[in-house]
């Protein structure tokens, strides 16, 4: 089994909600870089809608695994570090803990987890949104 992770959070708007600052993304870039590295990710992606940074990951660990929930909240961490270094508009204001404790349930990011037996060609498609509820989709996909 396969599990797709889209962990998101908003680490420090850049022009206020509307954009994330390139070096929080590059910074996302490399921690999940280093993940694959390490064998901790299949596979790795980094995306961004308004001021939110989505970290879209493979892995072998299941729903809820501590520790790709744990890489993820760590690297919110470094992003908010370096929002806050680079003076953004509302840096850190998704992560609701001093402290990671097990898994992001209530702690502030977003996330959406599936597992599924993974075949030879599987795309996938994210709808990323933000400052929306999630029947944001119902109408467009009914269309």
């Amino acid at each position: 089994m396969i599990t797709l992770s889209i962990i998101k959070a908003d680490t420090g708007g850049f022009v206020g909600h509307t954009a994330v600052h390139p070096r929080l993304m590059a910074e996302a870039r490399r921690e999940i870089e280093r993940a694959k590295s390490s064998g901790l990710l299949i596979d790795g992606h980094v995306e961004s809608c308004g001021d939110d940074i989505s970290l879209i990951m493979t892995h072998t660990y299941g729903q809820e695994a501590g520790l790709i929930h744990s890489f993820a909240w760590d690297t919110f961490q470094a992003t908010t570090h370096l929002a806050k270094e680079l003076g953004l508009y509302g840096a850190g204001q998704d992560l609701l803990s001093d402290a990671f404790s097990g898994n992001l349930r209530g702690m502030g990011p977003g996330y959406a987890e599936l597992e599924f037996e993974e075949r030879p060609s599987e795309p996938v498609l994210c709808f990323l949104a933000d400052k929306t509820e999630p029947g944001a989709w119902n109408l467009p996909l009914y269309k």
